[in-house]
C-alpha cells in the first residue's frame, strides 16, 4: 500500500491501538504464538523464511560472503552449544552482554542500560519464551520503529566460529537472551554488519520509543571523543577505550574522609578493560568510605570514578528521554509526544539546508503551538521546554546498496499565519531563523532541547545538500500542552472505489494532479463545489474504466488502456501512446485505476492549457 490510502490505513491502525507495545505490529506479518504453535504440532524446531542461517544474514562487505572473517562460521542452536541452555539465567543484567566480532558497542551499551530498568526489559524481551517445555526454536522481541512498535519473529540459529558465539553472549556461557535479542535486531536492519558502528541513543530510541535525565527516567551512555583514525578504540593509560560506547549504569554519593563524594558507575560492553585510577577496582579510595559503600571488585567491565574525574575524561553524554507509555513511575516527569511522517523526494520535496536559498522552502514543514509555560523553570527563564527530534528512516537497511545516514538537521521559525499553507522562499528570504538544531549530522537522529516563548512555530527539517531522497519521523516532546500538524497543500481524498478494482488508493502525485487540475482559486486547496466536481470525474473514469476491463481482472492491459483513451476523448498517435504506456504501466503491462486516473488528469490539464493558450494566441494574432 502507498501514497494517502497507506497514510490512512496507519492512522486508522494506530487509532485501533495498532504499533503500542501493548499490541505490536507483526514484522514481516509473522505471528510467533501461530508459528510457535505450528511448529511443535508438526514436532520440528523454527527455520525463519525471512532471515535464513546464510551468508546474506551476516553481512556484505567486511562480513560479506568471500570474506576471511567469516570462514569456517557455522549456525548451531543453543541446544547444540550448551548441554543446559537457559534463556534468562537469575534475571538479565550488565555482565549478560560481552562484545563479539562485530563493532555494536553502541548497541551493546544500549542494552546494558535496559538491563536496569525491568519494566523497559520486559517489552523488549517478553517472558514468554524459554528452552523449557514450550521450546521449539522460535523466538520474539519487540523494537520500537519509527512511531510503533513491531514484534520481531526469529529462530534460534545463531554463528558460531571455532565452537564460540561469533557475536554477543553472556559471561554465563549457557544463557542466550542477548545474542538472540542481537538477531532480532540485524534482522529490523537488514544483516549483522549494518550493526556496526554507530550511536548509544539509536539503541535507546528503539528499546523504549524515547529521545534524546534520569529525573524523566532516561537512560544514558558515555564515549570519548576520537581525534584521527588511530584513536578508535585506542586504549589510555589508566584503561579508558576511546571512540567506544559505554553505558552509565548509577550514579552515588558517598562520605569519603568527612565530606561527600560523587560517583558515577560505567561498563564496559566489552565485559573486560576497566578504569584503573581513583575509585577503580581494589583502589585505595574505598578504604575510606563511611557508611553505605557501593563498590565491588570483579572484572566484569564495570567499574566506578568520581564525577569529577568522568567530566574530565568522557566527552560525549547520550541521553534517551523515556516518552509516556515507556514510564511506569509517576515519581517521574512525564513527556507528551506528538509524531509525524515525511519524505525528502529529489525534485519535490528535498531542498537541502538554508545555504540553498531557492530550494529551501520546498522541505517538509510542520507547524508546533506552544501554549503553557513551564510549571518551575529551573534555570528561572520563563518560557515552554520542548524537544525536537529528526530520525532517519531506515538507512541502516541501505547500507547494501552503498547508502548510509543523510547529513540532516532543523530550522525553527517563529509563524504567524494559515497552517494550510506551503511557505514559499519569499518567507525564508526575509525571515530569520528563530532556533536552529545544534548541527547537521550524519546520525540517524539529531534532536536538540529549546525553550521558547508560547505562540506558533514553524519546523523545517532537512538534509544538508538539496536533492536527497530520503524518510524521516520528526518527534516533537514537550513538558506542557502543544497543538501540531503539518503545513498542508494536498487533500486528504479516500474514494471508495469498490472491491472488483484493484488498487491501494491514490497516491500522493495522483492528489496533487487532482489538485492542480481542479484548484480554480490557486489557494492549494479544493472547495466543496471543486470536489464535487472531482468527484464526478472520478466517477466518470471508473466507469470506462470497467467498461474497458473486458477480462474482469481488476487492471487494465495496455491495449485495453488504449481504447478507454478513446472513451474518454483522447484520440492519441503511436508516439505519445508508447511514452504513456511506458510512465503508467507495471512491468506486468498492467495499468491499475491509480495510475489510469493520474494519466488522464495530466492530460486533461495539458489539453485544457492549450486550448486556453491557442486561444489568446489566436486573439492576439487577429486583433
Amino acid at each position: 500500500m502507498s501514497g494517502v490510502a497507506s497514510t490512512l490505513a496507519k492512522k486508522r491502525a494506530l487509532a485501533a491501538g495498532f504499533g503500542s507495545n501493548a499490541n505490536a505490529v507483526r514484522y514481516l506479518n509473522q505471528d510467533f504464538a501461530a508459528l510457535r504453535a505450528q511448529c511443535r504440532s508438526a514436532g520440528k524446531l523454527f527455520c525463519d523464511p525471512a532471515f535464513p542461517a546464510a551468508p546474506e544474514a551476516l553481512g556484505f562487505k567486511e562480513l560479506g560472503r568471500s570474506s576471511s572473517k567469516v570462514r569456517g562460521v557455522t549456525w548451531k542452536r543453543p541446544t547444540e552449544i550448551a548441554s543446559n541452555p537457559e534463556f534468562i539465567v537469575g534475571g538479565a543484567t550488565r555482565t549478560d552482554i560481552c562484545q563479539g566480532a562485530l563493532g555494536d558497542c553502541w548497541l551493546l551499551a544500549a542494552i546494558a542500560s535496559l538491563t536496569l530498568n525491568e519494566y523497559v526489559m520486559a517489552r523488549v524481551v517478553p517472558t514468554d519464551q524459554s528452552f523449557g517445555d514450550d521450546y521449539a526454536g522460535i523466538f520474539h522481541f519487540q523494537f520500537w520503529q519509527y512511531g510503533e512498535w513491531v514484534d520481531v519473529v526469529i529462530d534460534d540459529r545463531l554463528p558460531v566460529k571455532d565452537g564460540e558465539l561469533l557475536f554477543v553472549h553472556s559471561a554465563e556461557g549457557r544463557e542466550f537472551w542477548s545474542a538472540l535479542l542481537e538477531k532480532a535486531y540485524a534482522k529490523v536492519n537488514g544483516c549483522y554488519e549494518a550493526l556496526s558502528g554507530g550511536s548509544t541513543t539509536e539503541g535507546f530510541e528503539d528499546f523504549t520509543g524515547g529521545i534524546k535525565a534520569l529525573e524523566a527516567g532516561a537512560l544514558l551512555g558515555c564515549s570519548i571523543d576520537i581525534t584521527s583514525a588511530a584513536d578508535s578504540e585506542a586504549v589510555t593509560r589508566q584503561k579508558l577505550v576511546k571512540g567506544h560506547a559505554y553505558s552509565l549504569t548509577g550514579a552515588v554519593e558517598v562520605n569519603y574522609r568527612g565530606r561527600m563524594e560523587k560517583l558515577v558507575r560505567i561498563r564496559n560492553p566489552w565485559g573486560q578493560v576497566e578504569w584503573t585510577g581513583a575509585w577503580s577496582d581494589g583502589s585505595s579510595e574505598w578504604k575510606y568510605v563511611q557508611g553505605d559503600c557501593p563498590h565491588a571488585n570483579a572484572e566484569d567491565g564495570e567499574f566506578w570514578m568520581s564525577f569529577s574525574e568522568f567530566s574530565r575524561n568522557y566527552n560525549r553524554v547520550e541521553v534517551c528521554t523515556l516518552t509516556p507509555d515507556t514510564i511506569d513511575d509517576d515519581s517521574v516527569k512525564h513527556w507528551s509526544v506528538s509524531k509525524f511522517d515525511g519524505t525528502w523526494r529529489r525534485g519535490s520535496t528535498a531542498g537541502g539546508c538554508r545555504n540553498n536559498p531557492y530550494t529551501f522552502w520546498m522541505n517538509p514543514q510542520f507547524v508546533i503551538r506552544l501554549e503553557e509555560e513551564d510549571d518551575d523553570p529551573g534555570d528561572g527563564e520563563v518560557g515552554c521546554s520542548f524537544v525536537v527530534g529528526l530520525i532517519q528512516k531506515n538507512r541502516r537497511k541501505l547500507r547494501k546498496q552503498g547508502e548510509d545516514m543523510h547529513t540532516v538537521g532543523f530550522a525553527i521559525y517563529e509563524f504567524y499565519g494559515q497552517r494550510e499553507v506551503h511557505l514559499d522562499k519569499n518567507f525564508f528570504l526575509t525571515h530569520a531563523q528563530t532556533a536552529k538544531s545544534e548541527t547537521f549530522i550524519n546520525l540517524r537522529e539529531v534532536s536538540t532541547r529549546f525553550k521558547l516563548p508560547p505562540g506558533e512555530y514553524l519546523v523545517v527539517p532537512s538534509t544538508f545538500e538539496p536533492h536527497l531522497n530520503g524518510d524521516f519521523y520528526p518527534v516533537l516532546l514537550s513538558l506542557r500542552s502543544t497543538r501540531t500538524g503539518d503545513v498542508v497543500d494536498l487533500p486528504v481524498c479516500h474514494f471508495f472505489i469498490g472491491t472488483d478494482i484493484k488498487t491501494d488508493g491514490f497516491s500522493l502525485e495522483t492528489c496533487r494532479v487532482m489538485v492542480n487540475l481542479m484548484d480554480d482559486s490557486g489557494n492549494g486547496k479544493l472547495g466543496l463545489g471543486e470536489f464535487a466536481t472531482l468527484w464526478k470525474k472520478v466517477q466518470r473514469y471508473l466507469t470506462i474504466y470497467k467498461k474497458n476491463d473486458t477480462d474482469n481482472s481488476g487492471t487494465m492491459s495496455t491495449p485495453e488502456m488504449r481504447v478507454a483513451f478513446k472513451d474518454a476523448g483522447f484520440t492519441l498517435n503511436n508516439a505519445i501512446y508508447q511514452l504513456l504506456v511506458a510512465r503508467y504501466s507495471d512491468p506486468d503491462m498492467t495499468i491499475d485505476f491509480d495510475n489510469f486516473t493520474g494519466c488522464l488528469m495530466r492530460l486533461e490539464m495539458m489539453f485544457s492549457e492549450y486550448m486556453e493558450n491557442i486561444q489568446h494566441w489566436l486573439n492576439f494574432a487577429m486583433i
